[in-house]
């Protein structure tokens, strides 16, 4: 979700809806479930499942090729001795090098709610001459199982392979859009009922390199098909002291990077995330950077979160990794069920990242439509409308807004939105990124357990 007011690399899934609505099916991009007339005025269960390892114990239980837990200040898994070696042409590049590797898979996890969509994410340290491969194999609820399938490749620079997703996997029941996997008929009723989640770590050839990881986890989904949702009470008047970010004062800077600022939303909003929470960089770090550039950060961000097969900065598990290259911070990709969870994060300090398409009309003071934008939610007002730093933004200090609650709430949580050209898209059902310590306060855990993430 990298522009604005371009059209997404995500409109595929758009296409996909309104195909699906002209055939008189669900949309399978939508990730949702049909619900019975019967159904509809009962309470449903949060559908939603986030499962993470991250713990030494979790590390433990897992199958091991190579890779040794590791305790400490942060548990994680690191390559022991490499299992075998193998050769990697990079699709970016061209370029062809033998890696040594090592895997770790985890258990089954069986989703609480059986999803339409899984999105998976990871925390990691690559240092240069390392790399890491996410992949999810799950099991359909007609008992078959899927194909490993690539989540990312990955890596915090890029000066030994470009980070990537992976296209054109499917194997006729689901498929791989970027960065979520998504059931391609969900009107079928097939779901996916549980996944297991494989780590690949590779390093240079001969050396004691070694990638860690310290969270590895999915977001499995099955989310009301509906153009509106309900409306939610307004419980909590707080506003966080949120850094401002514009990304509109970086218009064609770096265009190598998805055509320069316009289309960053979603680094600069982690960008200011990633600031709340102390991260800094230093000079030598932004050495790279234009010296005339204002901001700084909000380029190197853009660079560091860039998706080489997408082609932009918005695969919504890149930026979760980037941020966790921040030292004592992680970064997770989840949903949530309603602005009330909100509330609850922001209660406890915590801002989050929010995905949402709309048309101009549709959000009262924004000016603008979008196909796919983030924005950063610090706080509600006393009559429980939207704050949020919206980095579509003609400065740094315009970037503050106050939105409307209800249009901000539908427009967020909804997964089906009529386009402006009256056709039907996606939409992205309350899509989030949660950055916060990795040693949450007892409030913030509590906040953080309220709304499924451990």
């Amino acid at each position: 979700m990298s522009r604005a007011q371009q059209p997404s690399r995500r409109t595929v899934l758009a296409a996909a809806v309104a195909a699906a609505v002209a055939g008189g099916t669900a949309p399978a991009a939508a990730a949702t479930a049909q619900r019975t007339a019967a159904g509809a005025g009962q309470a449903q269960a949060r559908p939603i499942d986030y499962h993470a390892w991250t713990t030494y114990r979790d590390w433990r239980c897992g199958a091991a090729q190579g890779v040794r837990a590791v305790s400490g200040h942060r548990p994680g898994v690191e390559i022991g001795a490499p299992a075998g070696r193998t050769d990697y042409t990079d699709p970016h590049t061209g370029t062809t090098a033998t890696w040594e590797y090592a895997t770790w898979t985890s258990p089954v996890h069986r989703l609480a709610v059986p999803a339409t969509e899984v999105i998976s994410s990871w925390n990691a340290h690559t240092p240069d001459g390392t790399w890491i491969q996410v992949e999810l194999q799950g099991t359909y609820s007609d008992g078959t199982d899927t194909p490993w399938y690539v989540m990312g490749r990955w890596a915090a620079g890029d000066q030994d392979i470009k980070r990537t997703s992976v296209d054109d996997q499917s194997d006729g029941k689901s498929s791989i859009w970027t960065d979520t996997f998504a059931i391609d008929d969900a009107a079928s009723g097939l779901r996916l009922v549980s996944y297991r989640l494989r780590l690949t770590l590779y390093r240079k050839p001969g050396t004691r390199l070694t990638p860690t990881v310290w969270r590895l986890g999915a977001m499995g989904s099955d989310i009301p098909d509906r153009f509106t949702v309900p409306a939610s009470t307004p419980g909590l008047a707080q506003e966080l002291a949120v850094p401002r970010f514009s990304q509109e004062i970086h218009k064609g800077q770096y265009p190598q990077f998805d055509n320069g600022g316009e289309a960053w939303c979603s680094p600069t909003s982690s960008q200011m995330i990633i600031e709340y929470w102390g991260g800094r960089l230093t000079p030598e770090q932004l050495s790279w950077v234009d010296p005339t550039y204002a901001d700084p950060q909000v380029d190197h961000a853009a660079r560091f979160t860039y998706d080489y097969q997408y082609e932009g900065c918005g695969n919504w598990p890149f930026n979760a990794a980037y941020a966790a290259t921040y030292k004592d911070l992680q970064g997770v990709v989840t949903r949530l069920a309603s602005l009330t969870d909100l509330e609850t994060l922001v209660a406890a300090g915590i801002p989050a990242i929010t995905s949402q398409s709309f048309l101009k009309t549709e959000l009262t003071g924004a000016g603008y439509g979008t196909s796919g934008h983030l924005m950063t939610v610090i706080g509600f007002t006393a009559d429980g409308d939207v704050i949020a730093n919206d980095p579509a933004s003609p400065s740094d200090d315009a970037v503050r807004r106050v939105y409307l609650r209800r249009e901000f709430e539908n427009i967020w949580l909804r997964t089906k939105r009529y386009n402006a050209s009256g056709g039907v898209s996606s939409g992205t059902g309350g899509v989030c990124y949660l950055y916060f310590p990795a040693h949450p306060t007892p409030r913030q855990r509590k906040a953080l357990a309220a709304v499924g993430v451990r």
